[in-house]
C-alpha cells in the first residue's frame, strides 16, 4: 500500500529556527530508485530539508515517512533509521585516527552486527567500486579531498541504506576532484539507488537526476524532469536563478 506513495514522503513539513521559517509546508514524495536533485539559492532550505530526513533536524509540524513508517523520535529506533538513510555531507567526517578500511567497516560491525571478515569483504568491494580500493590501509589525511569524499560514500553504502542523502557533497572540493565524486554518484544512480542530492552541479542535475526540485525561501517553488526544468522553467524565481548560474 505504501509502495505507490514513495519511499520517502514529506507531508506538510514545517521547520522554524527562531523567527526564520526555514521549511514551509513541504510536500515531497521520492519513489524507490528515483534520483531527486534539490537546487536553489543559498538559504533556500535545501540542507535543512536533507537534515530533517535523517532527523538531524526535528520538524515543527507535518510528517516524514520512510518506507511507510514515520521517522522515530529518539533512541535505538533513531540509530536504526540512520542506518537506513545514508548521508554524505560537504565535509567528509571520516575518523582521522582510523584507516580507510576501518572507517567503512565500523558501522556494519558495530551497528549491523556483521562479522569483521564479512564487513571487510563488503568494504573492499565498495572501495573498489568508488575507485579508492588501493587506499584501504591509508589514513584519511593521506588522501585527497575527492578520495575522502568517495570513501564517505562507500562508508554510507556499507550500511546498505534504503536511501542516500547528499548535502552539497562537492562544494568543498577542488574542481578537478569534483568529477571523480560525481562519477561515483552517477554510478550509484545507475545502479538504482534512491538518492536525494542537494547540489550546485547543474551538469549532474541534468544527466543523473530523474527530477529537479527547485527551492527558494524555504518552499518548493517548482519541480519537474531536468530537461523540462532547464529548458522551460515555469516560474520567474527559477528563471532568475538559472539566468544567474548558467551565464557564468
Amino acid at each position: 500500500m505504501t509502495e505507490h506513495r514513495g519511499l520517502v514522503v514529506l507531508d506538510g513539513v514545517n521547520k522554524h529556527f527562531g523567527d526564520l521559517h526555514a521549511l514551509k509546508d513541504i510536500d515531497l514524495s521520492i519513489g524507490r530508485g528515483e534520483v531527486v536533485v534539490v537546487i536553489g539559492p543559498s538559504g533556500s532550505g535545501k540542507s535543512t530539508l536533507c537534515r530533517t530526513i535523517n532527523r538531524l533536524e526535528t520538524i515543527d509540524s507535518g510528517t516524514i515517512t520512510l518506507d511507510g513508517k514515520p521517522l522515530p523520535q529518539d533512541g535505538k529506533a533513531l540509530a536504526a533509521l540512520r542506518a537506513e538513510v545514508g548521508m554524505v555531507f560537504q565535509s567528509f567526517n571520516l575518523f582521522a585516527h582510523k584507516t580507510i578500511l576501518d572507517n567503512v567497516t565500523l558501522g556494519p560491525i558495530k551497528v549491523l552486527g556483521h562479522s569483521a571478515a564479512e564487513a571487510e569483504e563488503h568494504a573492499r568491494e565498495l572501495l573498489d567500486r568508488v575507485g579508492v580500493g588501493e587506499q584501504a590501509d591509508k589514513y584519511p589525511a593521506q588522501l585527497s579531498g575527492g578520495q575522502q569524499q568517495r570513501v564517505a560514500i562507500a562508508r554510507a553504502l556499507a550500511m546498505d541504506p534504503k536511501v542516500m542523502l547528499f548535502d552539497e557533497p562537492t562544494s568543498a572540493l577542488d574542481p578537478e576532484m569534483i568529477k571523480e565524486v560525481l562519477d561515483a554518484m552517477v554510478d550509484l544512480a545507475q545502479r538504482g539507488m534512491t538518492m536525494i542530492v542537494v547540489t550546485h552541479e547543474m551538469g549532474f542535475a541534468r544527466t543523473a537526476g530523474d527530477r529537479v526540485v527547485f527551492m527558494a525561501d524555504g518552499a518548493i517553488v517548482e519541480e519537474s524532469p531536468p530537461d523540462e526544468f532547464f529548458t522551460h522553467p515555469r516560474t520567474d524565481r527559477a528563471k532568475d536563478f538559472l539566468s544567474k548560474i548558467l551565464t557564468h
